[in-house]
């Protein structure tokens, strides 16, 4: 088990980067949206407890990894963005067998990391288009696998700079979803994954990088993955699948200015061109969704995460 108890008694100097109007279309994978008003590239665990404690208490934060399920409305989040990805990147294998992985190191980094350590099981997380800390919020998952089936123990921080583990058991965990199970604790109290120590059984390598070669082979012939997107825009419906519905209802290619669902699977948004703003995309979603209800009768729900103010009126969540 990692011991992250020295990370708090360190001097309190800053490290790190801070940057100021910072355009978030270079940090999202949808290239687009507005600014935030500042964000912060930690030098390590340490650098980052220290900076969250020199931010006003009802300062706004959020995490971004690769950003690949978030949009920034074009009139920008006033707040404090953490930018994890090539950040908190540490990764090892522990004494007891764990992997150790910080929020910043991409899913696949950390599935070859795996591999290449003898463990199998964790081939699938090279096709989560995401970082770890990212995978741990969302319990990320594909080919029939998902995050929180690996994870023996989490360890947070808070707005304070405290850092905490917590062991999966805490956790309430399901598709999509991950929220912790003491309701006092959740309420009013901000924490964050900062990375994971996760259980993979020993395994055949070859095995395991013929399977992860098969299931990128796959992905890359299925999803568009050489235009912009953030990945899957709504969560499947129990017993159907998003794309299916979207697709039935005959909208694949349905543009709203540079913004459009994708030719090559529904469920996905691109930027084709890079010309689209955050309120093409985010009506886009809206409208797709109402199309999918009004026709299917199905409501779906949004997977992607959507900040910041709208630039113009009429802009909705």
């Amino acid at each position: 088990m990692a011991d992250l108890s020295h990370l708090q008694t360190q001097p309190a100097r800053l490290r790190g980067t801070l940057r100021h109007h910072v355009p978030m279309r270079e940090h999202v994978s949808w290239r687009a949206g507005g600014c935030a008003r500042q964000a912060y590239v930690p030098a390590d665990l340490d650098d980052l407890s220290q900076f969250l404690k020199t931010l006003p208490a009802g300062e706004e934060i959020v995490f971004i990894g690769l950003g690949s399920n978030t949009l920034v409305r074009d009139g920008g989040f006033d707040g404090t963005v953490i930018l994890v990805q090539g950040a908190l990147d540490a990764m090892r294998l522990q004494d007891d067998g764990a992997l150790y992985a910080e929020a910043g190191v991409a899913s696949p980094k950390l599935a070859r990391f795996a591999t290449k350590a003898g463990r199998a099981g964790a081939e699938w997380l090279a096709g989560v288009p995401g970082t770890i800390g990212g995978a741990l919020a969302m319990n990320a998952g594909c080919y029939g696998a998902e995050m929180w089936e690996f994870v023996a123990r989490a360890h947070l921080i808070d707005r304070d700079g405290t850092l905490r583990t917590r062991v999966q058991s805490e956790f309430d965990t399901g598709y999509r979803h991950c929220v912790l199970r003491d309701v006092a604790t959740r309420i009013g109290h901000d924490e964050w994954f900062v990375a994971a120590e996760l259980i993979f059984s020993k395994g055949d390598v070859s095995q395991a990088r013929s399977t992860m070669k098969a299931w990128l082979d796959r992905r890359a012939a299925t999803q568009p993955l050489n235009l912009p997107n953030a990945g899957s825009v709504f969560r499947n419906p129990q017993g159907d699948y998003a794309a299916r519905l979207i697709e039935s209802c005959g909208l694949k290619g349905k543009r709203i200015g540079g913004a459009e669902v994708s030719a090559k699977h529904a469920n996905f948004i691109v930027n084709p061109k890079q010309t689209a703003t955050a309120a093409d995309i985010e009506q886009l979603i809206v409208e797709v969704a109402a199309i999918v209800e009004r026709e299917c009768k199905v409501h779906l729900e949004r997977e992607v995460r959507i900040i910041g103010a709208a630039s113009a009126a009429g802009e909705t969540a």
